[in-house]
């Protein structure tokens, strides 16, 4: 099974019109032919079958057989994460975070941040094809670059954590992660003393993802799949 994305069909489709870049891959790389069966998903849950009716490389058309609405994950899990000066290290975790499971996803700029602009275009491209490869019907949300200060004074519904090195009282992720969840990782160099001490003011809890120090992605990592295990149990 190969799956495609077209965010523009929605349960009624009949007909589903693929976008140029997507009809490119599927006519000119994949070599699709009408007469075909696909999958496509929309990234929000709805996952198509159909026929291909035309394989033209600028506009693909799918005569839709079946349309099924996915179940969202229980969990909502939200990871700040300031981006890594290397920038193939940021986009491993955004590919193995897709496939693992996260809803979304905020690029953060703090004092230590050593990557400071983003390609936002080229990340969501990387989350785009995480979630074709792993067969997924949810897209993560990406979010722009946001400084540190503008995530910890805003609102959200869900238990609000930071993750950090510094040698202080720290719960387990294990023992707090619930349904909805936004994590703080910091850069290369931590979060700065400054940083933390307003997280904790602004209500964010600290928490620990492991013994060891771990690298900016890999901390994602592991808070991705710690939340997935736990409510998945």
């Amino acid at each position: 099974m190969q799956l495609f994305y077209e965010s523009n069909f929605t349960k009624e489709s009949s007909i589903i019109s693929i976008s140029a870049e997507e009809s490119r891959h599927i006519s000119k790389v994949l070599r699709k032919n009408i007469g075909d069966q696909v999958y496509i998903t929309n990234g929000s849950g709805l996952l198509a079958k159909g026929i291909m009716r035309s394989n033209h490389p600028k506009k693909c058309e799918i005569e839709v057989s079946e349309i099924q609405e996915k179940q969202k994950p229980r969990t909502h899990l939200h990871i700040a994460i300031a981006p890594t000066k290397a920038n193939d290290r940021f986009e491993w975790f955004l590919e193995k975070a897709t496939e693992i499971g996260i809803q979304e996803i905020t690029p953060l700029l703090c004092e230590h941040s050593e990557r400071k602009v983003i390609k936002k275009e080229r990340y969501e491209k990387v989350l785009l094809s995480a979630m074709k490869q792993s067969l997924s019907p949810f897209l993560p949300k990406l979010n722009p670059l946001t400084p540190f200060s503008d995530v910890i004074n805003s609102e959200f519904n869900a238990t609000k954590l930071i993750a950090h090195c510094e040698n202080s009282p720290k719960e387990k992720l294990s023992k707090l992660c619930v349904e909805k969840n936004l994590i703080l990782i910091g850069p290369e160099g931590d979060f700065s003393s400054t940083e933390i001490d307003k997280a904790l003011a602004n209500g964010f809890t600290a928490t620990s993802l492991s013994e060891s120090r771990l690298r900016t992605e890999t901390a994602g990592i592991v808070a991705c799949h710690t939340v997935n295990l736990i409510q998945n149990l």
